[in-house]
């Protein structure tokens, strides 16, 4: 991926290079290597709006918040102009509920109306604000130009189930998985769209693919669990359970027992629970959240 580059006294091609260097290296999951050439590129280069941007790229994805606010927030205070630096830096904002989040997502989509990664995170922001209109506007603008890209449809689709539209929500989140079957957090969500909409058979399939691929997600187990039961797929409710007791942490102790207290009542307590309680919590705190 190329970006226009936003460096007033900075070495642009080695700036390139450093990108080019460091979207390889995540590409590979190797962050913690991208994390360190980016340190070492800030101190040659001083406050580069790229090289602080992709610092808190690196960092969110190292699990360091903290820092990737702190980076995200320099970038924009180099005042960039790129659409780029100003969607990825205002999506990091926003996800720490920084009022200038909106600012830079909404000049990303005005400046650059045919980039579709900036109309997304502006659409993403605002569907998480409430604002479903201009949502849907900016997310579907963003489908336009990329209609393959697995994340713009899923990001449309979590707009349109915040916006109570689960039919068309479902088919969006369909469309996501067909580009890109690899991502389990986008089939979690999607078992969990099925569920609350009545399709059990079908939700208790998405989600036990997505409770065995995503190891240590507890509350992905337990509903993989529910969904089973209810379908009286009671091997694999019982592994799923097993899955959440192995990756729990001790404030998982008290859902997990209510969940196994509803395996053990039949499959009518286990769908109950899920589709009238853990599903819809679960379900809307992922909506809120970015993947």
């Amino acid at each position: 991926m190329t970006h226009e580059q936003e460096r007033e006294g900075h070495d642009p091609e080695a700036i390139e290079e450093l990108v080019r260097d460091v979207e390889s290296l995540g590409a590979a999951d190797r962050w913690d290597e991208a994390y360190e050439r980016l340190r070492e590129a800030l101190r040659e280069e001083g406050e580069d709006a790229t090289v602080l941007c992709w610092l808190g790229v690196a960092a969110e994805r190292l699990g360091r918040e903290g820092e990737a606010y702190e980076y995200y927030r320099r970038s924009l205070d180099t005042h960039p102009t790129d659409p780029f630096l100003l969607a990825s830096a205002g999506s990091g904002l926003a996800s720490f509920d920084d009022p200038d989040a909106e600012g830079a997502l909404r000049l990303a989509a005005i400046t650059a109306p045919d980039f579709a990664f900036g109309r997304m995170s502006y659409g993403s922001y605002l569907a998480r604000e409430g604002l479903m209109d201009e949502s849907l506007r900016e997310l579907e603008a963003a489908r336009a130009l990329t209609p393959e890209d697995p994340i713009v449809r899923l990001e449309l689709g979590i707009a349109l189930l915040l916006a109570n539209r689960g039919t068309d929500a479902l088919a969006e989140l369909e469309e996501a998985l067909s580009h890109g079957e690899e991502h389990s957090w986008i089939r979690g969500l999607y078992g969990l769209a099925l569920s609350e909409v009545g399709r059990g058979e079908a939700a208790a399939e998405e989600l036990y693919r997505a409770s065995l691929e995503r190891e240590g997600d507890v509350e992905l187990h337990l509903a993989s669990a529910l969904a089973s039961a209810a379908q009286g797929w009671e091997d694999e409710s019982w592994n799923a359970l097993a899955r959440a007791e192995q990756a729990a942490e001790p404030e998982d102790r008290t859902v997990i027992g209510e969940v196994e207290e509803h395996l053990n009542l039949g499959a009518d307590a286990a769908e109950a629970f899920l589709r009238g309680d853990l599903g819809p919590t679960l379900l809307r705190e992922r909506l809120l959240q970015r993947p």
